[in-house]
């Protein structure tokens, strides 16, 4: 199927990114079950038809969550995803990500290139000051990308989030608007 770049929010030199749509379902599960060694223990992400179907609900309706497919630019193909999620308006204006790169796209800089397009989209249109990546110190990929996208470590905060049947520490990383172009 030919690749539609008009669907874009954003785009970099090798990638694009553009907002979850039901029809990639096929394709998002598909890269989840290629990626099950990648991404556990740190990330569960939708690896079923009808998990598909209820977070992309999620990511598309719920005006506190954002949700944006990483694609490479040319083929299309899906290299990863980023979600902004428990956004709040008013005084705050913030969000937190979530992220995660498929097996075929990992260790290229698809997902650096990828997050930073949705770091500027969200303190672009989305109107954001700040956005907080929440790591697990472990994750050593998850924390050299927040790190190379510009986030710096705010904090530590001990059995933040339930993950894999425990809870699970994490570090706390942030970026606000001002410092965006400092990275």
């Amino acid at each position: 199927m030919p690749h539609d770049a008009s669907r874009h929010l954003a785009t970099g030199p090798r990638v694009g990114i553009r907002h979850f749509t039901y029809a990639d379902g096929a394709e998002f599960t598909a890269r989840v079950r290629e990626s099950r060694d990648l991404h556990h223990p740190w990330l569960f992400p939708p690896d079923d038809a009808d998990a598909y179907t209820a977070y992309t609900r999620r990511v598309t309706e719920d005006p506190t969550k954002a949700g944006f497919l990483v694609c490479e630019r040319g083929s299309g193909a899906i290299a990863g995803f980023v979600t902004v999620n428990n956004i709040v308006r008013g005084a705050f204006h913030s969000g937190a990500l979530g992220y995660g790169a498929f097996a075929h796209a990992a260790g290229r800089g698809l997902m650096k290139e990828g997050l930073n397009l949705v770091v500027r989209y969200a303190f672009g249109p989305m109107r954001l000051h700040r956005l907080e990546i929440n790591a697990q110190p472990a994750n050593a990929a998850s924390v050299a990308l927040a790190a190379a996208c510009g986030f710096r470590l705010e904090g530590f905060s001990p059995k933040m989030l339930f993950i894999d049947g425990a809870w699970r520490d994490h570090e706390r990383w942030a970026i606000t608007a001002e410092t965006v172009n400092d990275a």
